[in-house]
């Protein structure tokens, strides 16, 4: 009797294991930068707090390994896919096996591109992003001054956001290249195209093929001193660095420093992570737009809900993906500096005080 009542016990245990069903699949790009494992920690104690079960898994730089991360995902019969995409365009034929199935496609933080299949886009505003660079930027320069060295540096092309924050920084530093207060040092394209407000995506596309990172620490790193070495020296002293988010700014921000000709340098980014508010306190990285990803989270997983219940997330604007206006609800941005650093990471309890040094 005893060994009968242990073996149901055992079918029950394994049959609950087979078909148990995952409801939300989250696939993000890789699980080597800090932002993309905080994203998975901040999904899945939010959605166990919710009472929805989930998974994430990552594509680690591969958009083959994120189309089997989504087939993995499916065959767990998902209701809901929550997918930052490697690339843009590749993560087109993910959404569409996820969308044939039946699965709600929700694209997190970067737009899947050139597809029907997308339900819904969770972002936060990235042409802002890209504009509170130009705008800090703008800031630290002398009023009245002419030739001021500006160093552009962009995210991986094939990443859509890329193309978005770097519009964002062109309509804000643009006029100031046009006028000649800043002199772009890194790309013949960008100094090319200076009288010209509104750039095409093809023109874009150039420009950020001459000062891509690849989102990759060690491009950044290897490009930035290429630049300084073909640099003059008249292209150094006081120098303004556009660079496109946390990892990269410093990995920049190293190469400059180390440059005995830079004077001073101000440098931007984003993601608030850990190490570059560090940086920030140490007064080697000059700001970050904090995105803060507790809110992004939340308004995913908002929208998830919604589809599972039959409802429609709420929407406040389109971006167009090559074949539809993707319905979306941007989240709001902040930008950090020295300054206010205590009041926006720590008194918000985005990190921590005990994670830093010198903080006053």
């Amino acid at each position: 009797m005893k060994r009968a009542l242990f073996i149901a016990m055992l079918f029950a245990i394994v049959g609950g294991i087979v078909f148990a069903e995952t409801q939300v699949g989250i696939v993000l790009p890789t699980k080597d930068e800090p932002r993309w494992i905080q994203d998975q920690t901040r999904f899945l104690d939010a959605l166990k707090s919710a009472g929805f079960s989930a998974k994430v898994l990552f594509s680690q730089g591969d958009s083959a390994k994120e189309k089997a991360n989504v087939e993995a995902l499916v065959s767990e019969n998902i209701k809901v896919l929550i997918i930052c995409p490697q690339d843009g365009t590749a993560a087109a034929a993910a959404a569409d096996l996820a969308h044939s199935a039946g699965v709600k496609v929700i694209s997190y933080d970067r737009l899947i591109r050139d597809t029907t299949s997308v339900d819904y886009y969770v972002t936060f505003d990235s042409f802002q992003v890209g504009k509170a660079w130009g705008d800090y930027l703008n800031s630290k320069v002398p009023a009245g001054s002419k030739g001021n060295n500006l160093y552009l540096y962009a995210g991986a092309a094939s990443d859509n956001n890329s193309f978005i924050f770097f519009e964002g920084a062109w309509s804000a530093l643009q006029p100031k290249i046009a006028d000649g207060t800043f002199i772009v040092r890194n790309s013949e394209k960008a100094t090319g195209l200076a009288k010209k407000a509104k750039l095409t995506r093809d023109e874009e596309s150039q420009i950020i093929g001459q000062v891509t990172t690849n989102w990759n620490f060690g491009d950044a790193k290897n490009k930035a001193e290429a630049n300084l070495t073909a640099a003059p020296k008249s292209a150094k002293g006081t120098v303004y660095i556009c660079a496109p988010n946390d990892g990269t700014a410093r990995a920049i921000a190293d190469a400059f420093a180390a440059d005995k000709d830079v004077r001073t340098y101000y440098i931007t980014g984003q993601d608030a992570e850990i190490a570059s508010i560090q940086y920030i306190i140490d007064g080697k990285q000059s700001m970050t737009v904090l995105k803060d990803v507790r809110t992004l989270v939340k308004d995913a997983i908002a929208a998830a809900v919604a589809y599972m219940k039959g409802q429609t997330p709420p929407v406040t604007t389109y971006y167009n993906n090559g074949k539809k206006d993707v319905p979306a609800k941007p989240t709001a941005i902040v930008v950090v500096t020295k300054d206010n650093v205590k009041k926006e990471i720590i008194d918000s309890g985005y990190w921590p005080a005990s994670d830093f040094t010198g903080l006053k």
